[in-house]
């Protein structure tokens, strides 16, 4: 029997129904598809989509605590939120605080996380699990409740100054500092974020081939120039990643001045998220909103550069 013979017969034999109940239940499954992703895509819509959507229209208003009970009359003023916030002498200073906060502590905590790293790597140092989880603790830590306990280690009878004391060195009162108060906070968000970052280095550290390692060794090339011309290169896309994990974090860097100096002093520690939280609180909303803008811009062009600046070495 040929081949068309037999296909033939096998057509004839197949039920009639059967093609159109296979493209039923292909339906039916799509259908089921999209009914349990229909309350993520709704609750996405309604609880992010929607309120960036008002936020930046409203940063475009006069909107203000009393044109709550009326929204829909407030004026539109353009640009004029985010020109005043730019003659605005306080949130140019908290913009000048985030930027120095951001420029200090991201390679601050980079480097200290690849030492940490590169040690546990190596086998350097012993029980390494111990020391991930505890260096890791500070990250799942209530960042409220770290900062409350430094507020205490940093007092000018604290801890670090007392530490300082043994060494003959007078501290200072950290906190209370216009030039002191920010260094304290970089030191306990190096601190409180190196465990997050050594984990992700030590990932992949433990991804590079060990087989070029032993060539490069075998080849006569030292410590430094397999750190310099193997480890670093390979970790690019690592330390890409870190850093933009870091930028945004630090960006909108709040509860740590909120907790430990409520600004201060002299709004030293003042960030764009506590002059954007203050002018919520004041009930001036279009002007929040735009900070938290102009924040959101800074974010998106810190993580561009990032990403030109890592694809340049390629």
């Amino acid at each position: 029997m040929s081949a068309a013979v037999r296909s033939t017969a096998a057509a004839a034999e197949r039920p009639r129904g059967a093609g159109r109940t296979r493209a039923d239940a292909r339906r039916r499954s799509t259908l089921m598809a999209y009914f349990f992703v229909l309350p993520f895509v709704l609750s996405f819509l309604l609880f992010m989509v929607v309120p960036l959507l008002s936020s930046l229209g409203m940063s475009f208003t006069d909107f203000t605590a009393r044109d709550v009970a009326t929204p829909f009359n407030v004026t539109p003023v353009g640009f004029d939120q985010y020109a005043k916030l730019f003659h605005d002498a306080q949130f140019l200073h908290s913009l000048r605080n985030t930027g120095y906060f951001v420029v200090v502590a991201i390679p601050l905590t980079m480097a200290v996380a690849l030492a940490l790293a590169l040690a546990l790597n190596s086998g350097i140092t012993r029980m390494r699990t111990a020391f991930r989880v505890g260096f890791y603790t500070p990250v799942v830590t209530s960042i409220v409740a770290v900062a409350v306990v430094w507020r205490f280690v940093l007092q000018r009878d604290g801890l670090i100054n007392a530490a300082l004391g043994l060494v003959g060195i007078d501290g200072p009162d950290w906190l209370n500092s216009t030039t002191w108060s920010m260094p304290a906070m970089i030191l306990m968000a190096v601190w409180r974020n190196m465990g997050t970052l050594m984990v992700i280095f030590l990932a992949g550290l433990q991804g590079i081939p060990q087989d070029v390692m032993e060539a490069a060794r075998v080849d006569g090339a030292g410590a430094w120039q397999r750190f310099a011309r193997i480890t670093l290169p390979l970790l690019r896309p690592t330390m890409l990643f870190g850093a933009v994990l870091l930028s945004v974090g630090y960006l909108q860097f709040f509860e740590e001045p909120f907790v430990m100096t409520q600004g201060g002093p002299l709004d030293s520690t003042l960030s764009v998220s506590y002059y954007a939280y203050n002018q919520f609180g004041f009930g001036n909303y279009a002007t929040a909103a735009a900070a938290s803008y102009v924040l959101f811009v800074a974010i998106a062009l810190l993580s561009l550069f990032q990403f030109r600046l890592f694809r340049s070495q390629d």
